[in-house]
């Protein structure tokens, strides 16, 4: 976190949120194309395509949705500070490293929780990928409990940023309360898929309904339509992973679920 904030320090005009000596990737003002009147930055649409991408491999349950996810919230880490989404940036940070623990945990499962492969007479084959499990009721209500405490925490420190540090932070923050909701819950049902829970995607429905409105008001509309698109590709993935997870053999997901 000290380290991106040193960048923005670094690189920002501190007039305004906007950075003058980064690439022109970076800016949100470096117009890639313009279409029906609304110009599209080099920023917002790499950092759609890369985020689009990672979020269809995470519902086919493809390791490699990890590095992708990587490139994309580095992208959306600068695009969140132009435009005073000052939770959702600081989020990016959090998603960095947990796409980085993401992809060493499905990659490096503990013994009994691979996924199983092709059976033969007398053996199962194991594939050396995390497999699919779901959450107890009690652990994700407690979940919940606390996301619901940490979105009263963040949204007063978020509503505070440009009084506490108005040299780094000259714009108040938008949504603050309701950004923050859905920068907690993301982050739940981000250590959600990195233990792949099939409970994640329900979180993520939720998170990506909300926040389809406030990038439509904030005038990001690609990435508004982005997220309309991440609801449908929740779904999807709840889909998917209940239906390899019920394609396991019932006592190996009860002993899964015992952990």
């Amino acid at each position: 976190m000290a380290i991106f904030c040193i960048i923005l320090w670094f690189f920002a005009d501190k007039s305004k949120n906007s950075l003058i000596l980064m690439p022109a990737l970076f800016d949100i003002h470096t117009i890639l194309f313009s279409l029906w009147g609304y110009d599209m930055s080099y920023l917002e649409f790499f950092g759609v395509v890369s985020g689009a991408v990672a979020v269809w491999l995470s519902a086919r349950a493809n390791v490699w949705s990890w590095p992708v996810g990587a490139v994309s919230v580095v992208l959306f880490f600068f695009l969140f500070y132009q435009i005073q989404l000052y939770p959702d940036m600081f989020l990016q940070v959090f998603f960095f490293v947990t796409n980085l623990q993401g992809w060493w945990r499905w990659t490096h499962p503990k013994s009994g929780e691979e996924t199983p492969g092709v059976s033969t007479p007398g053996a199962e084959t194991l594939k050396q990928e995390l497999r699919i499990s779901r959450m107890p009721t009690r652990q994700l209500a407690i979940w919940s409990g606390a996301g619901v405490v940490a979105t009263i925490l963040l949204g007063t420190f978020a509503s505070n940023l440009h009084t506490w540090f108005p040299v780094l932070f000259s714009q108040p923050s938008a949504f603050p309360y309701i950004d923050s909701f859905t920068t907690v819950m993301s982050i739940v049902a981000t250590f959600l898929m990195i233990e792949k829970r099939v409970e994640c995607w329900y979180v993520w429905l939720l998170v990506d309904l909300i926040l389809t409105y406030i990038y439509f008001v904030k005038g990001i509309k690609l990435v508004a339509f982005e997220y309309a698109v991440f609801c449908f590709i929740a779904v999807l993935g709840a889909y998917n992973w209940t239906q390899e997870y019920n394609s396991y053999d019932v006592r190996t997901g009860k002993d899964i679920m015992a952990r």
